[in-house]
């Protein structure tokens, strides 16, 4: 049965002995952070605060922090499970597969997750008379941040023009008790509804949801597609949604936190530094300002937090998720792909690595400009293309491959002034920068390659075989 709510999660994490609760005071001024730190980086467990500096609200924090995590998260043996779920219902045609998957609600089973509204939600059991967010331990991460922030939103805002729903994650500062900013990248589906907006857009974040919500809320969703009813199919379970109190939006109905509220589309406000995912200081930009004017919450809430920084982090885990979910998409886009990996250090939009069967020359090439013409792929800053020989997570063949198949003089693509991701700092321009495609596959002559390719060197089969039956009895002797 899928999570009804956090609460549900945190109850089966403690099942599996993931997670601890830290009953002495930690300060969310930093502290939490150092703490935090430590444990994602030695694949500690999930970490409950229960008696924050001050405040009398526990807050959350690793809970996705290893692969075992957030397969518990959304309650799967394999990650991969879930985009080849979502090849097995849609109707793939010619036209591709994002008009398949937005061809969902017309499918014989799609009642089964499509969000339906409920008239009560848990999240309202306590509505605030006075909105006040200093109430809430909301954390400040690095030393250099402008501030505290709200880490883990789930921001939902409703498209001006077609009226669809969306949930996106965007970092928050905290101006006051009742204004944060609104950081919407350019290319997030949250800033194209402010772009479309009039003189307002309302806005609704839900803090501290069920696993399959938040991971949705930081997937790269084509646009038409609901966040809540990706969720619902992944959690094999309609979400339920309760209305706000005074904005026309919909919220998880059993959210711990929810702030109602708007953004002026003539008024922006310096935000930052953060301390993000890059490992770097995001320096100051104007972004929107988001005005509270009601919150609600669950009674005795538990606040979901998260720190990004020098990776690994936790978010590591969530773009790994993306990784593997939506690698069945992508082989049935281009069956020539057999494996990618998206490598933890690049952050997400700067390497991608792509194992392919090669089929023609040039092929690498071609699979190069799919991939950034694709999605949020399209940010990709480095792109690195091997044969099916090579196991892309391993960094040890990727480089052996990259040294030994490829010609600097040849095999590279550079592309200047294409669109990369706005977190990127190398790049002169904002939002704007050159792109590198390394193709390290093995050569043909059709492709001006003359010489003979040399044979891998590998052992034999069977004296493998006969040789690794010793290995498995003395190997605990040689490897101490």
């Amino acid at each position: 049965m899928p999570y009804e709510d956090l609460r549900e999660f945190i109850r089966k994490l403690e099942d599996e002995r993931e997670i601890i609760r830290v009953e002495k005071e930690v300060d969310p001024v930093l502290e939490m952070t150092v703490i935090a730190d430590r444990a994602v980086k030695n694949k500690g467990k999930a970490l409950l605060f229960e008696n924050p500096k001050g405040y009398d609200i526990p807050v959350l924090m690793n809970a996705f922090g290893t692969e075992r995590r957030m397969k518990i998260a959304l309650e799967v043996e394999r990650l991969e499970e879930i985009g080849e779920r979502l090849i097995g219902l849609t109707k793939i045609r010619p036209s591709g597969i994002m008009d398949g998957i937005k061809s969902l609600s017309v499918l014989k089973d799609a009642m089964s997750f499509i969000p339906k509204t409920t008239k009560k939600g848990a999240c309202k059991e306590v509505i605030m008379p006075e909105p006040d967010l200093t109430r809430f331990p909301i954390l400040k991460c690095w030393p250099g941040d402008a501030g505290r922030f709200i880490t883990f939103p789930v921001v939902i805002t409703r498209d001006p023009v077609t009226g669809e729903l969306n949930a996106g994650m965007y970092r928050m500062q905290v101006f006051d008790e009742r204004t944060t900013g609104m950081h919407w990248q350019i290319h997030k589906h949250g800033a194209e509804h402010f772009r479309k907006a009039g003189e307002k857009l309302e806005v609704a974040v839900a803090i501290g949801v069920d696993p399959a919500i938040l991971y949705a809320a930081t997937a790269p969703l084509p646009s038409g597609l609901d966040e809540f009813m990706f969720a619902g199919f992944i959690r094999k379970e309609r979400v339920k949604l309760v209305d706000c109190e005074t904005v026309d939006l919909k919220v998880p109905a059993n959210s711990e936190i929810v702030l109602e509220g708007y953004v002026r589309t003539d008024e922006l406000r310096t935000e930052g530094p953060f301390g993000d995912h890059t490992g770097y200081y995001t320096p100051p930009e104007p972004y929107p300002v988001f005005h509270i004017e009601t919150i609600t919450h669950r009674e005795n809430p538990i606040y979901h937090a998260t720190i990004v920084g020098k990776p690994p982090m936790e978010d590591a885990w969530l773009g790994k998720t993306t990784e593997r979910i939506f690698l069945p998409v992508l082989r049935m886009l281009f069956p020539e792909i057999v494996d990618i990996n998206l490598p933890v250090e690049g952050t997400f939009h700067n390497l991608a690595i792509v194992s392919i069967k090669k089929g023609f020359p040039g092929h690498a090439k071609k699979v190069m400009f799919a991939l950034w013409g694709i999605g949020m792929l399209s940010l990709t800053k480095i792109i690195i293309v091997v044969d099916s020989d090579v196991n892309v997570h391993d960094m040890h063949e990727v480089m052996w491959a990259v040294t030994s198949r490829f010609d600097p003089s040849k095999d590279v693509v550079i592309i200047d002034r294409a669109p990369v991701d706005s977190l990127d700092h190398s790049t002169y321009l904002p939002n704007l920068g050159g792109k590198l495609g390394i193709d390290a596959t093995k050569k043909w002559r059709e492709e001006g390659f003359e010489r003979e390719w040399p044979e891998v060197v590998e052992m034999d089969e069977d004296t493998e075989k006969r040789a690794m039956e010793i290995w498995n009895e003395i190997k605990h002797m040689v490897l101490g």
